[in-house]
């Protein structure tokens, strides 16, 4: 018996019986599809779970086995960590484009298996380090911080609402829409909004679409009620109105037309054109809770190159949204934003504003941009305090939240709009990426006061 066991053994027949016993290998992904950017700090990474039945999971080993475009990604560029069931992968861009990257699991016995990650990464951007991507839409449009490091982000693409780390690149932790309690089935085209309390209110763009075409989902304010704070945030719907747009063009006609906004709401005219009619800011006045003001992308006023930036106050807000109540109007406010109209704007508690002061035109992703402080008291003028860099893709189009600027070395969150920008050198506009982990909307961090 010992001589047969000794000639199995010099046959192998032993080692190959006990590697019969080990099953093969499984393997999973958290997402089969990737997004980076060249030279990125805090990449999202992808979750790779293992096993493999009658092997102790921490003998199996994980690694990137093929790139199909290695000067985007080589096998090289991918590191996973960990040595339980469940790894984590990480991809360091080299260049903009696209790979798909075989992630092989390897067993005892010699036994493997793969997936496929598809990988994709844009090209590098100014300050890269101060830089994170929000990813699942391309499209931010406003924000509004909920303490705990985290936003909650519009999209004026859908009517998702989606809940971010401020300080992490990746996929939103929770989303809402609430189309069905408003009662649409178009998008808002979310462009604004403002948080008082425990309740924020959106607005749409409350113009025209693209094509001048009146669409009235686009003329709604509606509130949602915030529950808890950072990572446990909830939101749910509170009430909304589609009458504003309206109002707005009742109130300038009474006063004489004076910034033409029944001929920018005309059939037929275009949103984004200096004597046009959109919306792309929403915050409230100064120790009000019930005082909000509306700000234009368009039009100027007057509606000339170096026209000022108009912001029209709703003195009823909270009425106007809650109980569908006509709006009423304060007296408007025009500012020397040295001819740029509102993106957005944004209050501290001590009522310390910035404004994003952008181009009222279409086609403005390399247009100027600003950074400018006001006091949110109208006959006081707004302060520049930096232009802001438009050599990478993207629309500046929001503030997280504003610092104390009178602190030295205050930074603030911005976010753009990437829905129109060729991400990974395709020619693709990113809001028409087939695949919403491929879509994404930069954030950064600016040092604003000296």
């Amino acid at each position: 018996m010992a001589g047969t066991c000794l000639a199995l053994a010099a046959l192998g027949l032993n080692s190959q019986a006990h590697a019969a016993s080990y099953g093969t290998p499984t393997i999973s992904l958290s997402a089969g599809y990737l997004s980076g950017a060249v030279g990125a700090v805090g990449d999202p990474t992808v979750q790779v779970t293992v096993a493999q039945s009658g092997a102790d999971v921490g003998a199996l080993t994980v690694a990137a086995s093929k790139s199909s475009k290695t000067s985007v990604a080589p096998t090289s560029a991918v590191t996973v960590t960990g040595t339980g069931t469940t790894r984590q992968l990480a991809v360091a861009a080299a260049a903009q484009g696209y790979t798909d990257l075989t992630v092989k699991v390897t067993g005892l016995g010699g036994k493997t298996a793969t997936k496929t990650l598809h990988y994709a990464a844009s090209a590098s951007v100014q300050q890269p380090a101060d830089t994170r991507y929000f990813t699942g839409s391309s499209d931010a449009s406003a924000a509004v911080d909920v303490g705990g490091g985290y936003v909650v982000v519009a999209d004026d693409e859908s009517n998702v609402l989606r809940l971010y780390d401020r300080s992490a690149s990746g996929a939103p932790i929770k989303t809402w829409d609430f189309s069905s309690d408003i009662g649409v089935d178009k998008e808002i085209d979310i462009e604004g909004a403002a948080r008082v309390g425990d309740t924020i209110y959106w607005t749409g763009s409350l113009g025209n679409n693209k094509d001048g075409e009146y669409k009235a989902a686009r003329n709604t304010v509606f509130t949602t009620k915030v529950t808890g704070s950072g990572a446990n945030t909830t939101l749910s719907y509170g009430s909304s109105n589609g009458r504003l747009r309206d109002d707005l063009v009742a109130w300038d006609k009474a006063n004489g037309n004076r910034y033409g906004f029944a001929a920018g709401t005309a059939d037929g005219e275009i949103p984004k054109e200096i004597d046009g009619f959109n919306v792309e800011g929403l915050e409230f006045a100064p120790g009000s809770t019930t005082t909000a003001y509306i700000g234009f992308r368009a039009p100027l006023a007057p509606a000339v190159a170096g026209g000022k930036a108009l912001l029209v106050p709703v003195t009823n807000i909270d009425k106007v949204v809650a109980n569908g109540t006509a709006a009423t109007f304060g007296t408007p406010v025009e500012l020397d934003l040295g001819g740029l109209s509102v993106r957005d704007i944004r209050k501290n508690a001590a009522d310390q504003y910035l404004i994003v002061a952008g181009s009222w035109a279409a086609d403005d992703n390399s247009d100027p941009y600003a950074l400018y402080s006001w006091t949110g008291n109208g006959t006081d003028k707004p302060v520049e305090l930096r232009d802001l860099p438009t050599t990478d893709p993207g629309a500046w189009e929001a503030v997280v939240d504003v610092p104390d600027l009178t602190v030295a070395g205050a930074r603030a969150q911005l976010i753009t709009d990437d829905g129109s920008a060729d991400l990974y050198g395709d020619g693709t506009e990113a809001k028409d990426l087939t695949h919403p982990e491929w879509q994404k909307s930069r954030s950064t961090w600016f040092t604003i006061t000296g």
